[in-house]
């Protein structure tokens, strides 16, 4: 059974994909997107420089717990008393927007917009390059499975190889999608397969299934003008994966999510994105259970059979949800948090004008059973300290601390730095520990910040889009039992059930 419902909140924020107070600067990045030709519009901050001066450094700066209210000076490292930051090492890519992470036994992988980037952390310390790969195609989402490394191309290039160039997607010739390379040699990858997708592929997950793997590509806004993309785009590219063949890869399924269309978006709801598809989608495959956030829907669906994913609840939010981005299980799988990506990255909406609410994340509990789940919206949650005008800020991506009976995540936030919060009263979020720099550039919006921050074996890791790889301890009561959890591998959109 599917049902639609909206939170029921009193109507006092709206926005649209740019704030009011980033219109000048939302006018320049659009620019940089559509010149760039991507097929899908105004993906997370786009094929964008990292912005400010941001010289590297291995020995973070000393920092300190700022006074209530004050933002940092510029570049100036600031952290709560049970966050200990251990190292930075600056990208490989310096002019390049650093993306999303993965991790499998001693190594990270760390995508950018230029390739990706593999470390060895068995030292958390002191990290160390393997290897990078360059191979341009913004985003480069990435994961990892086996001997297997998938990165997602949502630029339209010129061709599939790791020589292409930016190239009009409404030329028929121009390319999107699945990049698969062989990792069995950390120090020498090598690309094997490429596998092209309706609208490209602006994130993915995988869905291990018995010799196979599946990946779930998600993708949107289709174009009359463009060959491979579209309209109605109101569903997910799907690709099967033999394990023992991976060079056999092809899409298999393209399963319609919304036989409605979705949320209309404006003019009948003003400030929201129109459903053209998902930005992101987690799988919880020990519950064979999904979660979409899909622009202006988020969903609740059965993947039990991985290639035909069925919905079975879901929700929208037209009073205070801009984008719905990304999406995030709780460890007994009874509630979700979605993210608001409100600006599109770009925007400076963490502070007083915007307000707590938009921007945030929204938490709902699952109730009931089977097919009669439902989504049932709690709070929000936003982080507690507002950020300059100039700092690019909204809630980004996170993944589970998996705390022994506590419900934690830690999260990125752009520029507003690394956020550890406890929502395990759903109805009462609170933010326990932070991360974070002062402004890239005080007199101008620059693009910066975590992307993604992550907990895998003991620590946290965020890849920030100009600094590169953080690596940060905390130490706290309500997280310890934490640290005796250890995974082999670790793809936040492919949720592991924690033991």
């Amino acid at each position: 059974m599917t049902s639609q419902h909206t939170s029921g909140l009193p109507r006092r924020w709206r926005a649209g994909r740019r704030a009011p107070a980033v219109l000048a600067v939302a006018a320049g990045l659009l620019a940089t997107f559509l010149s760039a030709g991507p097929a899908s519009a105004t993906p997370d901050p786009g094929e964008l420089r990292p912005g400010g001066d941001f010289p590297g450094s291995s020995s973070p700066a000393t920092g300190r717990e700022p006074a209530p209210g004050e933002i940092p000076g510029q570049d100036q490292v600031v952290h709560s008393g049970n966050i200990k930051p251990l190292t930075n090492i600056p990208s490989s890519f310096p002019d390049a927007v650093n993306s999303d992470l993965a991790f499998q036994g001693r190594y990270a992988y760390a995508g950018n917009y230029n390739g990706f980037t593999i470390y060895d952390i068995a030292d958390p310390k002191a990290p160390k390059t393997v290897s990078t790969v360059l191979c341009p195609g913004g985003q480069n989402d990435i994961s990892v499975h086996d001997d297997l490394l998938f990165l997602s191309t949502d630029s339209s290039r010129s061709d599939d190889s790791c020589n292409s160039v930016s190239q009009p997607a409404t030329e028929k010739s121009s390319w999107e999608g699945v990049k698969i390379f062989d990792i069995k040699d950390k120090k020498h990858p090598k690309y094997i397969k490429s596998v092209e997708t309706a609208c490209g592929s602006h994130t993915h997950t995988l869905v291990p299934s018995g010799p196979d793997v599946y990946v779930y590509v998600a993708s949107y806004s289709p174009n009359e003008a463009f060959p491979d993309c579209r309209p109605p785009h109101d569903g997910i590219s799907v690709i099967k994966v033999p394990r023992k063949a991976p060079t056999r890869a092809a899409v298999v399924a393209f399963p319609v999510l919304f036989p409605d269309g979705g949320n209309p978006g404006a003019p009948t709801n003003p400030g929201v994105s129109k459903t053209t598809g998902c930005h992101d989608i987690t799988v919880l495959p020990s519950k064979k259970l999904a979660a979409g956030a899909c622009m202006g829907d988020g969903i609740l669906f059965d993947i039990a059979d991985p290639e035909r994913p069925r919905v079975i609840d879901r929700v929208q939010d037209n009073v205070n949800f801009a984008f719905w981005h990304s999406a995030t299980f709780n460890q007994r799988a009874d509630k979700v948090v979605f993210t608001d990506e409100l600006g599109g990255g770009g925007g400076a909406t963490c502070n007083e004008a915007t307000g707590p609410n938009r921007g945030a994340d929204g938490i709902y509990d699952i109730t009931g059973s089977g097919d009669q789940r439902k989504l049932v919206f709690r709070s929000y949650f936003k982080i507690p300290r507002h950020q300059a005008d100039t700092e690019n800020c909204v809630a980004h991506n996170g993944s589970l601390v998996p705390a022994l009976g506590r419900d934690i995540m830690v999260q990125a936030w752009y520029q507003g730095g690394v956020s550890v919060w406890d929502f395990t009263d759903s109805a009462r979020p609170k933010e326990i520990a932070y991360f974070e720099r002062g402004p890239l550039a005080p007199g101008s919006l620059s693009i910066g910040g975590s992307w993604s921050a992550y907990y895998y074996n003991g620590h946290i890791y965020s890849n920030d889009i100009a600094k590169g790889l953080d690596v940060l301890r905390i130490d706290d009561w309500r997280t310890e039992s934490a640290k005796w959890v250890r995974l082999d591998r670790l793809n936040v959109q492919t949720q592991p059930e924690y033991r």
